[in-house]
């Protein structure tokens, strides 16, 4: 039977919506819709002291960024795109379209098509967090999505260097400088300046999930993101300070992220909870990690595996690394999980920044459902159907037309009949059922 050594807070409680977050989301939305521009630039001012004369990068504007970063910088930011960009297209090759015959003379298929707008929100008031454009600009133009515009937040009073090289390098059509709520906004219902798109991604705050939460069915959204989530699942075959490093660096991201061990040893259990002491006392961001680990940290000690699987599937964690000595058998057996990390040698930070899976994962155990952001989520799998012949055309119209009979959809049904009388040459009575010959 699981035990646990450190508890968090309950989770789902925690992350209860916050009514007041919805009430000014809702309200600051509504603003948008109704002042378009002149409410995006009130609210950038009011949350971000930011009243440039236009919220959209001019080309000087971008390349005077770029011109601040060093060599190296421009350097390892393309290494990193590169990764991502050569997974996406791995991706979309697996995904193929099709069209086979399933009866003499019928035709079905299905195409893939990509959504023809996308606005990426990259998050930068905090850290400026430009992998976040690697991947979702990068993916989305992989997809074949004509226009991805991006938006991110001023960093300390202006455009963050880094986020504007890496959205202008991953081939972003329109990069605006605006944050929060009115990005959401403004990207999702459009303005004068702004044009709408088709579909929301990207993390954010809780005012940013909020205003996606409210503009999901005006546009689609790849995923409704909490708190960064990371469950270490380890054995013997490493040591406590490993173990440590990897849970407080995601416990980093914020006061809430909840990092969590799972081990069949509690001897590795308490040597972790030592090196998390000690670390929090050299660390440079202890003070958002330690009140992560403190709130939302827990250590579970399991008798066997099998158990260590299904209280890992039960989690359902974005991130998910595992050390053990049977790494494999967890990717061959686990279900729900954001993505894996497979090894000592490998961890969620190389997710997160280059090795070139998507960092855009299910949190609050959504990954129960879906996986994270990937270039299918770009593409519309739309299906059609030809019919060739007039045989084909009277030998299904006959059982659509009594199908739709016994539903007493006759509308439906004359649709059929009226094919029955032109290809297949029979006297059908308007609005009747096709008589079995």
């Amino acid at each position: 039977m699981a035990e646990w050594l450190k508890r968090g807070m309950d989770v789902q409680q925690a992350r209860a919506a916050d009514r007041q977050v919805r009430v000014v989301v809702e309200a600051a939305l509504a603003d948008i819709e109704e002042r378009g521009d002149e409410a995006i630039r009130a609210m950038s001012v009011k949350f971000d002291d930011w009243n440039p004369a236009s919220f959209r990068l001019s080309e000087r504007e971008i390349e005077a960024c770029l011109s601040r970063l060093s060599g190296q910088a421009l350097d390892d930011i393309r290494f990193a795109q590169a990764q991502v960009r050569n997974f996406a297209q791995i991706q979309r090759s697996a995904l193929r379209d099709v069209e086979t015959e399933t009866l003499p003379g019928v035709f079905l298929g299905h195409k893939n098509v990509p959504m023809r707008s996308v606005g990426c929100y990259v998050p930068g008031g905090k850290y400026p967090l430009l992998a976040s454009a690697h991947m979702s600009v990068i993916t989305a133009k992989v997809a074949g999505v004509a226009r991805v515009i991006t938006c991110a937040p001023p960093y300390q009073g202006e455009p963050a260097p880094a986020i504007v090289a890496a959205q202008h390098l991953a081939g972003a059509d329109e990069i605006y400088v605006l944050g929060g709520i009115q990005a959401i906004g403004a990207m999702a219902l459009g303005t004068a300046s702004i044009a709408p798109v088709d579909m929301l991604v990207g993390p954010g705050n809780a005012y940013v999930a909020e205003a996606k939460r409210q503009t999901f069915g005006r546009v689609g959204i790849d995923l409704l993101a909490g708190p960064t989530e990371t469950l270490v699942i380890a054995d013997d075959t490493v040591d406590g300070e490993l173990c440590a490093i990897d849970l407080l660096g995601q416990a980093e991201h914020g006061p809430n992220s909840p990092a969590v061990l799972l081990t069949v040893s509690d001897k590795l259990a308490h040597a972790t909870m030592e090196q998390i002491e000690r670390l929090l006392t050299i660390m440079p961001t202890a003070s958002v990690a330690a009140k992560a680990w403190t709130d939302y940290g827990q250590v579970i000690v399991v008798r066997d595996y099998d158990e260590m699987l299904a209280v890992a599937d039960e989690i359902a964690s974005e991130h998910v690394q595992v050390m053990t000595d049977r790494d494999d058998w967890f990717l061959q057996n686990m279900s729900n999980y954001g993505a894996l990390f497979l090894g000592p040698r490998t961890n969620v930070a190389y997710g997160d920044k280059v090795i070139g899976t998507n960092h855009t994962l299910p949190t609050m155990k959504a990954a129960r459902y879906t996986g994270g952001l990937w270039v299918g989520k770009f593409l519309k799998t739309c299906t059609y159907q030809r019919v060739e012949t007039d045989e084909a055309s009277a030998r299904i119209g006959e059982v659509c037309s009594r199908l739709c009979a016994l539903e007493g959809f006759s509308g439906h049904g004359e649709q059929a009949n009226v094919r029955v009388r032109r290809y297949g040459r029979r006297n059908v009575e308007p609005y009747s059922a096709v008589d079995a010959q």
